[in-house]
């Protein structure tokens, strides 16, 4: 029995569809286009993963992370993340829960799939490794998820005080027309700032003049007003 499947669908909340449907942007032409959702909020679902993910075989992780429901897949994600970083002392264990995330990328489609997994799994996996991966998903990515995954991914690098890969796979997308995309590497480029504000802004001063102001704006919010003001009225 799929508990991790039987939990969630019993979590269903039809009141919660409307207004998760727009959210997620599910429209005609729309980023989410024809996702269909069962009404969980995240902490609900983050609430069933904990009960049950000890329960979750790879076959149940496979028939959640294919269902046709957002919060589905989504509870397929993070209990493969539990999975992977109850694994610590089983490099094997772990090695199966990245090749299982990268061969199922086609079920990350939504920007909360990507932020929720991808850091966690293939950034702590990768902080001990070469990171060409990374690079390959932001520069030949397939979809706008799979560039995201190389771009978010790099928040576990710098947590751990490591930013050289956040600024390199946002020169790779740097000029990316999706605002998803802009979104994503403007926020990774704040976090980085977080860290050191005077190399933020020498990673900046060449490129904010033609970069997308989607992307500046994220990037410099955590500036003081003056400095903000001095890179928008450019």
């Amino acid at each position: 029995m799929n508990v991790l499947l039987k939990e969630m669908m019993a979590s269903a909340d039809p009141s919660q569809v409307e207004g998760l449907s727009r959210f997620f942007k599910t429209g005609p032409g729309q980023y989410g286009e024809g996702d269909k959702f069962l009404g969980i909020k995240v902490p609900v679902t983050r609430e069933v993963v904990k009960r049950t993910w000890r329960e979750v075989t790879p076959e149940a992780l496979e028939e959640c992370i294919c269902s046709e429901y957002h919060e589905v897949r989504l509870a397929a994600l993070l209990a493969l993340v539990e999975v992977f970083s109850h694994a610590k002392k089983e490099p094997e264990r772990q090695r199966w829960c990245v090749e299982f995330y990268l061969s199922h990328t086609q079920y990350i489609n939504n920007w909360d799939l990507v932020d929720l997994s991808c850091y966690p799994l293939l950034g702590v996996w990768l902080l001990d490794k070469e990171r060409t991966l990374l690079y390959d998903l932001a520069r030949s990515g397939k979809t706008i998820w799979e560039k995201r995954i190389g771009m978010v991914s790099t928040m576990t690098f710098i947590r751990h005080g490591e930013t050289a890969d956040t600024y390199a796979i946002a020169d790779i997308l740097l000029h990316h027309p999706h605002n998803l995309i802009q979104k994503a590497v403007g926020w990774l480029l704040r976090e980085a700032g977080k860290r050191n504000e005077a190399e933020l802004k020498a990673w900046l001063q060449p490129r904010y003049k033609t970069m997308p102001r989607t992307m500046l704006r994220y990037a410099i919010e955590k500036f003081s007003e003056e400095d903000r003001q001095r890179y928008l009225l450019k």
